[in-house]
């Protein structure tokens, strides 16, 4: 038996269908509940108990790996960083009372618990809560993940269909090196089947300067946008603005510091095999055609 939390959203979702595929039972541990599963009977939906991790471990007894996907892409009402990092705390209790005996858990490159980065001290301060949990475990740390289902470069994507400019933070000379979505999940799977801890990056085979990245997307979707230099802050205010028409935050000050320092690219040799330019020319039809809204995912 496994559990996968976010089985019904992004990455949770291609790790609980390669599970499936190999025969595996799935049971998915979710915020969501009552969302219809796209998973039909196959996987049960349990909810979160983070205020009383006995329910929560009660309810993952018989399970032999977690897949943990749970986190928080920016503070929202009464949710925060800590918060979270709390709540992965209590679910790693949980864990280790069910008798599970390993825990997959996705971060991110270059989490650290000394990060001035909030997101990425968060990420930082779960590994360690990880790796001190006495379970068995493996942390992946991907980047961006891009797949069909992907927010960060679909809106990307959306914005260069609609908007005749696009602005850059800075001059777009900061590295990023994307990762598939399926290659995340595949890693995740086979490094649940292992036994011995470990650590490892999930990075694309391709690395591009930001303003690359944006030039390659507004090719593939016939984008004329004029893609510009903005200062950071105010690439970060025009984003903001646009908040509110989207009824979504559109992107954090936390990311775009984190992508100008060079935080979504690894010093290690690739892990994924998909490359993102490939990627892009067989998605390039659907790709930002839709808004792709992460508070209707996650907070509606």
């Amino acid at each position: 038996m496994n559990v996968v939390t976010g089985a019904f959203g992004y990455t949770g979702r291609y790790i609980t269908q390669h599970l499936l595929e190999l025969g595996e039972p799935v049971v998915a541990l979710t915020g969501h509940p009552q969302r219809p599963s796209p998973f039909g009977p196959r996987v049960q939906a349990i909810p979160y108990s983070f205020d009383d991790p006995q329910k929560m471990a009660r309810s993952l007894k018989g399970a032999s790996v977690l897949y943990n996907t749970y986190w928080v892409r920016f503070p929202r009402d009464h949710m925060t960083y800590q918060q979270a990092v709390a709540n992965s705390r209590a679910l790693l209790q949980a864990t280790a009372e069910a008798g599970i005996r390993r825990i997959v858990h996705i971060s991110i490159t270059n989490a650290s618990p000394e990060s001035p980065l909030p997101y990425f001290r968060g990420k930082g301060q779960v590994e360690e809560a990880v790796v001190r949990s006495g379970l068995s475990y493996a942390i992946l740390r991907p980047t961006v993940v891009f797949g069909r289902e992907d927010i960060l470069i679909n809106n990307i994507a959306w914005l260069l269909r609609r908007s005749p400019v696009f602005g850059l933070p800075g001059r777009g000379d900061y590295p990023i090196q994307p990762v598939s979505v399926e290659d995340v999940a595949g890693l995740a799977v086979r490094a649940g089947h292992l036994e011995e801890n470990l650590v490892m990056d999930c990075v694309g085979p391709e690395t591009f300067a930001f303003r690359d990245l944006v030039a390659l997307v507004a090719r593939a979707v016939g984008s004329r946008a004029r893609v510009v230099s903005l200062h950071p802050r105010l690439a970060y205010l025009a984003a903001w603005a646009l908040g509110p028409l989207m009824r979504d935050v559109v992107l954090t000050w936390d990311e775009v510091r984190g992508l100008m320092a060079g935080l979504l690219v690894s010093r290690d040799s690739p892990t994924g095999q998909t490359p993102f330019s490939q990627w892009l020319a067989q998605n390039a039809e659907t790709l930002g055609t839709r808004y792709a809204s992460e508070l209707a995912r996650h907070f509606r």
